[in-house]
């Protein structure tokens, strides 16, 4: 990339996750290389709306007493109205229009539904706008915990055993639920399918439990996992896609340490709270790294991932098992997935450029 490129930010959206994106791209914005990218920062109202934002990466900071979000400001901005054009315009608050002119890639950093799940992604695709990381089908299997596991059981590559519930099935066969539970043993874990960032998880480990854990998780989808707990370590690791004709690469891993907490829960992930340690690189043996590696690689691949994802493993007395594969993982400079690249040797900024360099090649 010899020239400057306009890059197109866009961040917030509609999901409980609306907080993380943002702060994620204060972050970005306080990263990124000026001398090579223009930035335009579009930021999504929780109703879906595309705002043209300051582009202030203060304003974005990640605080617990006032959590950052996508101000309405009355503006709107306009995608492309045809492959024809790489143009953004947008529409001031009083009702004026100006271009914001050509966008060289768009940088979607959006987390959960409405944003991590495909339909971000197929609204780009069909706008014919290059973008950083997976497409529609990758970005929905790995925003749904069920279909993932699903395909990565095929693959041949170990996950926690589960049993998935929908509402109807909650509300219809309680008996039957809890006998899924009894079939995996307590304690087990209650997640929505299709969220991240731990929101709606719970720990359940007598059946007294479950009801409440069922509510917390339905209230954020209409399908649920009831997974096994898995005792082992838990060990995350960053994948970065090839360039055309090459594999994908895999960083050194981190290790989330569990000590006062259930488990690594929102709080504890974005609100400092205490009871975990983030350490990285993990102390792990060299043919364990190794392994390691080559499994988040071919988690990466099995779903067809593309640009970046970070995959979450426990890593047990019989070996790795796969807990997740997030597509666009928290990004914030303290976030696991930019921790293990700076530890690499790719320091955030030059993160930033591979990504927009990936999805340019791409």
């Amino acid at each position: 990339m010899t020239h400057k490129l306009t890059v197109a930010l866009l961040f917030g959206g509609r999901s409980s996750e609306h907080s993380i994106s943002c702060a994620t791209a204060g972050g970005v914005l306080s990263a990124i290389d000026r001398e090579r990218f223009t930035v335009i920062p579009i930021g999504m109202t929780r109703d879906g709306a595309f705002t043209l934002q300051p582009d202030d990466a203060a304003l974005f900071t990640l605080n617990p007493a006032a959590m950052p979000q996508v101000v309405e400001n009355g503006t709107r901005v306009r995608w492309p109205e045809s492959t024809a054009s790489r143009e953004l315009s947008v529409t001031e608050a009083d009702g004026t229009s100006r271009s914001l002119g050509a966008v060289d890639v768009v940088f979607p950093i959006l987390h959960g539904p409405f944003g991590e799940d495909g339909t971000v992604q197929g609204l780009l695709e069909l706008a014919g706008l290059p973008f950083v990381g997976s497409g529609v089908l990758a970005s929905a299997l790995g925003m749904d915990k069920h279909y993932t596991k699903t395909v990565l059981r095929q693959a041949g590559i170990a996950v926690a055993p589960w049993h998935t519930v929908s509402a109807r099935d909650w509300a219809t066969d309680v008996a039957g639920v809890e006998a899924a539970v009894a079939e995996l043993g307590l304690p087990v874990f209650i997640k929505p399918a299709r969220a991240g960032s731990s929101v709606g998880v719970s720990k359940v480990s007598s059946l007294d439990q479950l009801a409440g854990a069922m509510a917390v998780a339905l209230a954020e989808d209409d399908k649920v996992l009831i997974e096994a707990t898995i005792i082992g370590r838990e060990v995350e690791i960053g994948v970065l896609g090839g360039r055309p004709g090459q594999a994908p690469r895999a960083s050194v891993a981190g290790e989330v340490v569990v000590s006062g907490r259930d488990f690594y829960d929102f709080d504890a992930k974005y609100m400092g709270a205490d009871g975990i340690e983030l350490v990285c690189p993990a102390v792990l043996s060299d043919a364990e790294l190794a392994e390691m590696r080559e499994l988040a690689v071919r988690t990466f691949e099995a779903i067809g991932c593309a640009g970046l994802a970070r995959v979450d493993f426990f890593l047990t007395a019989d070996g790795f098992v796969v807990n997740e594969i997030n597509t666009m993982p928290g990004f914030t400079p303290i976030s696991m997935f930019p921790t293990c690249w700076q530890n690499s040797g790719l320091s955030y900024p030059e993160l930033i450029d591979e990504l927009i360099a990936l999805a340019l090649a791409r």
